[in-house]
């Protein structure tokens, strides 16, 4: 049976033109009725479908009309409803946030790629790091600190020299953004079901923003970050080039 197919699309001009390409060609379903979503665009346009369609238990497959596309396959107007039955599906859990800030207000959002913490000012952060309630470092100053997930070890997490994590490791990686000190100090790679807390050090002379995919939040003073085990994502990925092997072969360039 021919799966129903919900298209959806980023604002440039070039996905905007493959979605009235494949739904001309291949019909529209609405969300609510749909199989399948797929969606045109780029990593980030990925990252908002996902957090859009959650809840709704659909596999999400992408075409990249984007720059980089690491979450999306190649772009074709042929042989649609053939790929999508032929797709691979990987599964993965975003991280849940929790941030206070200053004036005791608390935010919770959640982020497939990373929770990072940022300085907000010409002065460096700093930072103190709780894992499962244990404190592990009294003092990391730096310009942030980042936790990532295998999905986005490759993003946030890789340009801050971070490991790229199997998709299948079941770890998250704990990585410094341009620390100063501990000068030696390369990050932790923590079990998933770890639970990080990090404190900001003097807020109010040293201020901090916390960001889950790219929702921000300002003057926090505490971020807890723990995987969301409840929460699924499904990705889906031509035969050979699923996330396994794109996170292998990104190594090796």
């Amino acid at each position: 049976m021919t799966p129903r197919v919900h298209f959806t699309a980023s604002h440039a001009d070039h996905a905007r033109a493959a979605l009235s390409a494949l739904t001309a060609r291949y019909g529209e379903t609405p969300l609510d009725r749909a199989d399948i979503v797929v969606a045109l665009g780029g990593d980030g346009f990925m990252l908002q479908t996902l957090h859009v369609t959650q809840g709704l238990g659909l596999p999400v497959y992408g075409m990249n009309r984007g720059t980089v596309g690491f979450l999306m396959n190649a772009y074709a107007e042929d042989d649609l409803p053939e790929r999508l039955a032929e797709a691979e599906e990987t599964v993965i859990n975003p991280l849940r946030m929790r941030a206070t800030c200053a004036d005791g207000t608390c935010h919770e959002a959640l982020a497939i790629n990373e929770v990072s913490l940022l300085r907000e000012g010409p002065q460096a952060a700093k930072l103190r790091i709780h894992v499962d309630g244990r404190l592990r470092m009294e003092e990391l100053v730096c310009d942030g600190a980042l936790v990532a997930t295998p999905a986005g070890s490759t993003a946030y997490n890789y340009s801050a020299h971070g490991p790229i994590l199997p998709i299948g490791s079941e770890v998250l990686a704990l990585t410094a953004i341009a620390p100063f000190r501990p000068r030696r100090w390369r990050g932790a790679l923590l079990p998933k079901e770890a639970e990080v807390v990090v404190e900001v050090l003097n807020p109010a002379r040293r201020p901090v923003m916390a960001d889950a995919d790219s929702r921000s939040v300002r003057n926090v003073i505490r971020v807890q970050i723990r995987s969301a085990a409840d929460i699924s994502h499904r990705l889906l990925f031509d035969p050979g080039h699923g996330l396994d092997e794109r996170l292998l072969r990104e190594q090796f360039v």
